[in-house]
C-alpha cells in the first residue's frame, strides 16, 4: 500500500493524501491551496497522476482547503465517487458555487481594470465546472461502514469543527487507516464533541494548533467589550467569517449578548450570502448540532442579512455605527474585503480576527501588524483597530489534539502529522512522541511512503 502527500502537507491548505492499494486508488479530500502565491500557483498544476485514474473521492467536510479543488479534478477527468456525509454533501456544493463566482467575478475584474499580470485573468474553475462535480456525490450516514471495494470499507465518524465534519476510517490489507479531518474542540458553543478513535494502526492527523493552547478566554465578555468601545468611538466593528459555522457562532453569541442587554440596539448585519444559506443546512440538520429550532428562527430575527450586492453597498455607506459579519474568514476574498476597501484606513474601525489565518493571507498580514493591505490591486493604509479573539476557534488545539488520540488501543505504529504549518507540525510530534512514545513522521509535500 502506497500513501503520497499531494496536499496539506507542511500547509494548512490543499489537502488532498492519496492511497493506493491493490490496484485502487483513493483521495482523502481535494482542497484548494490558499495563502502564499508559490501555494496558490499549485492549483493551477496538474496532480501527478491523472484523475481518471483515481476511484473514489472522500471528504472530511465542506471547507474551501478540504474540497475546493473538486471542480479542476472532475474537469481533468475524474468520474469516480465522492463520499460524504449529507452536511457535507450540502455545505461543499454552496462552497463550490461560491468559489467559482468569486473566481469568475475576480477574473473579470482584474481584465477590466487591468491589475493582472497576465494578458487575460482567466478563473480557476467556473460555475457550470462546479456544478459537474454535484451529480458525484454519495452520501453517507456516520458510523455506518460504506464497501468501497470488495476488500476495502470506509466508516465516518463525528469530528466536530463544522456541520458534518467527520474524521474517517479506512479498512484495507488488513489495517486500519485513520484520517482525522479537522478535529473541533469538545466545549465547541454549537457541535458535539469529536468522536476519539478506538483503533488504529496508522493516523494522519491534523497539527493546525499543534503548538498553540487556546487561551481561557470569555469571549462573550471580549465580543461586548470591542463591540462597546467601537460603538462609543463612532466606529464600526467589521468581522470577518469563515461563513460555514464560524458565521453561526457569532450569530449565537451577538444574540445571547442583545438579549442580555450587553450591546447597543444597532444594525447587526450578515453579509456572506453562502452563510445565509448555511443556516438553512442548521435548520435541515438538527441532529448534528446543539441548536433548537426556535433559537435558529430567534437568533436570526435580530440581524439585517444581505443578499444582493446593492445591499452590500447601502451597509457600506451606512455611517452609523454597525457590526458587519463578512466572508472570506481569512480576507482572502469575498465581501469583507469591499469593506475593508473603504473602513480599514479609519482609526474608529474595529476589525475582530476570529479564526486561523494562514500564512501569505491578508488576515495573517494584519494581525502580524501590516501597516497597509493591498485590495484589488491598490494599497490602503491600516489604521483600523486589528483585534482577535483566539477562544471562537474551531480547531482543536494541542492538548485536544493530544487527546484525541488517547483511546487508540493498542497505540499506532505510525502517525503523520498533516495539515500544519512546519512549527506547529514539529512540536505536535514532540509531544507525542513523549507522551505516547508513537514514531510520528512530518511529511513533505509530495512525499511517498509505502505501508
Amino acid at each position: 500500500m502506497k500513501i503520497k502527500f499531494l496536499g496539506g502537507a507542511g500547509t494548512v491548505t490543499g489537502s488532498k493524501t492519496l492511497i493506493e492499494s491493490n490496484g485502487i486508488r483513493i483521495l482523502i479530500d481535494c482542497g484548494l491551496f490558499q495563502g502564499i502565491k508559490p501555494l496558490r500557483e499549485l492549483n493551477w498544476e496538474p496532480l501527478p497522476i491523472l484523475p481518471n485514474t483515481i476511484d473514489f473521492v472522500l471528504l472530511t467536510h465542506g471547507h474551501l482547503d478540504h474540497c475546493g479543488w473538486l471542480p479542476r479534478l472532475v474537469n481533468q477527468g475524474f468520474e469516480g465517487k465522492i463520499y460524504c456525509t449529507s452536511p457535507t454533501k450540502d455545505i461543499t456544493k454552496l462552497i463550490l458555487l461560491d468559489s467559482a463566482k468569486i473566481q469568475e467575478e475576480e477574473a473579470e475584474r482584474a481584465n477590466k481594470e487591468h491589475f493582472s499580470k497576465h494578458e487575460k485573468a482567466e478563473p480557476l474553475y467556473d460555475l457550470a465546472q462546479a456544478e459537474k462535480v454535484f451529480p458525484l456525490f454519495r452520501v453517507v450516514k456516520p458510523n455506518e461502514e460504506v464497501a468501497l471495494d470488495a476488500e476495502i470499507s470506509a466508516k465516518f465518524t463525528n469530528a466536530g469543527h463544522i456541520i458534518g465534519a467527520c474524521s474517517i476510517e479506512l479498512q484495507l490489507e488488513n489495517k486500519t487507516l485513520v484520517f482525522s479531518g479537522d478535529i473541533g474542540r469538545d466545549d465547541d458553543v454549537l457541535l458535539y464533541a469529536p468522536v476519539k478513535p478506538k483503533k488504529a494502526d496508522y493516523v494522519f492527523l491534523e497539527s493546525t494548533y499543534g503548538n498553540r493552547i487556546h487561551p481561557e478566554e470569555d469571549v462573550k465578555l471580549l465580543l461586548e467589550t470591542y463591540i462597546n468601545n467601537t460603538v462609543e468611538n463612532g466606529g464600526t466593528v467589521i468581522i470577518p467569517s469563515f461563513a460555514v459555522e464560524r458565521a453561526q457562532t457569532l450569530m449565537f453569541l451577538l444574540w445571547q449578548l442583545k438579549k442580555e442587554d450587553r450591546i447597543p440596539d444597532i444594525p447587526y448585519v450578515i453579509d456572506t450570502p453562502m452563510g445565509i444559506s448555511v443556516l438553512e443546512v442548521f435548520r435541515e440538520n438538527r441532529n448534528w448540532h446543539k441548536l433548537s429550532e426556535q433559537e435558529c428562527v430567534d437568533m436570526c430575527k435580530i440581524f439585517t442579512m444581505n443578499s444582493e450586492y446593492q445591499e452590500t453597498i447601502a451597509t457600506i455607506f451606512d455611517k452609523q455605527p454597525k457590526v458587519i459579519i463578512a466572508a472570506s474568514g481569512m480576507i482572502t476574498g469575498g465581501r469583507v474585503l469591499s469593506y475593508l476597501e473603504r473602513y480599514i484606513s479609519l482609526p474608529e474601525t474595529t476589525v475582530i480576527i476570529v479564526g486561523y489565518q494562514a500564512e501569505g493571507t491578508r488576515g495573517r498580514k494584519l494581525l502580524e501588524g501590516a501597516t497597509d493591505i493591498k485590495i484589488y490591486g491598490k494599497y490602503y493604509t491600516v489604521l483600523a483597530k486589528i483585534l482577535e479573539i483566539e477562544g471562537l476557534s474551531a480547531h482543536g488545539d494541542q492538548n485536544d489534539l493530544l487527546n484525541w488520540l488517547s483511546e487508540i488501543k493498542p497505540k499506532p505504529k505510525k502517525v503523520f502529522l498533516v495539515h500544519g504549518e512546519n512549527e506547529p507540525a514539529d512540536e505536535l510530534r514532540i509531544k507525542i512522541q513523549e507522551k505516547y512514545e508513537i514514531d510520528c513522521s512530518v511529511p513533505l509535500m509530495g512525499q511517498e511512503f509505502e505501508l
